[in-house]
C-alpha cells in the first residue's frame, strides 16, 4: 500500500510517499481503507517540530473511508461500514495519509449514506474543537442539539476558518444567534454560507460597536482564534459569558482587563482538543454525529468551507497550503 511517511522533523520536504505492507489490526483496532485524509494545522506544526517517537510517522488525525478489517474485541458489524475517524495519529504512528490505516475502534464513527467521504474527512479535529469551545461556558449548554442554544448569542472570531465554520454551523444548528468576524468580502460570503446571521468585516468596521448593536446585552460565547482579540472579546462579553481560545503560538501571552471581567463573572477557557477530557470528546463525537445525521453539517464552498483536494503524492503541497493559511479545508485523496 502507499503511505505518506516522515522520519524526522522538518519542512514539508520530509514527507515521502512510500510502499508499506498492509497492517493487520490488533485488539481494539480496525483497518480502514482510506477515502480522504484531512489536513489540520497541528499536522504541519508537529511535523516541523517533533521527531517521530517510533522512528517514522504517517501524519494526519482525520479521515474517512470503509472499514475492511477488525481486530479482537471489535464488533464485526463495522466491516464494510462507511465511517469517519478522529485522532488517528495522536500518540500513534498510523495517521490517515495512507491508502490503509489502523485506528482505535473507539475513534471510528459511522458516516450516513447521504454524507460524502469529503465531509467525513473534514469533521474530526475542527468540529470537536468547535464543540468544546461552544460548550465550556456557564451560559452555554453542555451539549449541542436543536434548541439548546436558543436565546443565546455566539461570536465566532475568524468565521471563515475550518474551526470557525464548524462553530458557525454547530451553533446555528443549536439555535444560537451567530455573529462572525472575517477579513474581507470573500470570507464574509463563506461565513454567511456556513450559517452566520451577521458577518462583520473587522478591517472595515468597529467590531465592538457592531456586536453591541446586534446584541446589546453582549455575547454568551466567543469562539476565539487569536489572543490578540482579548480586549475586543472583553468589551463584548455578556454577564457570565465565556471566551474559548483554541489557537496560539509558542510564547504568546494575552492581557485581560481583570476587574471588568470579574464584575461580569466572565470565564476564559483555553482549548486543545487532544488533551481535552475523554468525556468531553465522547459527548462532542455524539453531538457532531447527530448534526451530520440531521444534514445540519455540510462542506464545500456553498457551505462556507471550500475544499482543496490533492492526491497522496502531493502531501507536501497540502501541508504547505495549510501552513500558508489556505481558506477552507485541505484534503488528500487516498485513491489518487
Amino acid at each position: 500500500m502507499r503511505a505518506v511517511v516522515y522520519e524526522r522533523a522538518g519542512g514539508p520536504e520530509v514527507l515521502q510517499l512510500v510502499e508499506r505492507e498492509v497492517p493487520e489490526p490488533g485488539p481494539g483496532e480496525v483497518r480502514l481503507r482510506v477515502a480522504f485524509s484531512g489536513v489540520n494545522p497541528t499536522d504541519w506544526k508537529v511535523r516541523s517540530t517533533t521527531d517521530p517517537a517510533a522512528g517514522w510517522q504517517v501524519p494526519h488525525q482525520d479521515g474517512s473511508g470503509i472499514v475492511e478489517a477488525v481486530g479482537q474485541g471489535v464488533d464485526a458489524g463495522l466491516l464494510g461500514r462507511r465511517v469517519w475517524v478522529w485522532e488517528a495519529a495522536y500518540g500513534r504512528p498510523w495517521g490517515t495519509a495512507a491508502e490503509q490505516v489502523l485506528v482505535p475502534a473507539t475513534h471510528v464513527v459511522p458516516l450516513p449514506d447521504h454524507a460524502s467521504f469529503e465531509l467525513g474527512a473534514a469533521l474530526g479535529i475542527p468540529f470537536l474543537t468547535a464543540h468544546r469551545c461552544l460548550t465550556l461556558g456557564e451560559s452555554a449548554p453542555s451539549r449541542l442539539a436543536p434548541g439548546t442554544f436558543e436565546g443565546r448569542t455566539v461570536l465566532v472570531q475568524g468565521g471563515a476558518g475550518a474551526v470557525g465554520a464548524a462553530s458557525v454551523q454547530l451553533a446555528a444548528w443549536a439555535g444560537a444567534l451567530v455573529l462572525a468576524t472575517v477579513s474581507g468580502p470573500e470570507k464574509a460570503q463563506l461565513a454567511s454560507a456556513a450559517g452566520a446571521h451577521d458577518v462583520i468585516d473587522y478591517r472595515r468596521e468597529d467590531v465592538a460597536a457592531r456586536v453591541r448593536q446586534v446584541a446589546p446585552r453582549g455575547v454568551d460565547v466567543v469562539v476565539e482564534v487569536s489572543g490578540a482579540n482579548a480586549a475586543l472579546d472583553s468589551a463584548v462579553l455578556a454577564p457570565h459569558g465565556a471566551v474559548a481560545l483554541y489557537a496560539g503560538t509558542p510564547g504568546e501571552e494575552i492581557t485581560i482587563p481583570l476587574r471588568d471581567q470579574m464584575a461580569l463573572n466572565g470565564q476564559w477557557h483555553f482549548v486543545l482538543v487532544y488533551t481535552a477530557p475523554r468525556t468531553a470528546k465522547a459527548a462532542a463525537v455524539e453531538d457532531v454525529q447527530a448534526a451530520v445525521a440531521a444534514g445540519a453539517v455540510r462542506t464545500g464552498r456553498d457551505a462556507g468551507t471550500p475544499l482543496t483536494v490533492l492526491p497522496l503524492s502531493e502531501a507536501a503541497r497540502a501541508h504547505a497550503a495549510v501552513e500558508g493559511g489556505a481558506v477552507g479545508k485541505v484534503l488528500l485523496d487516498a485513491t489518487a
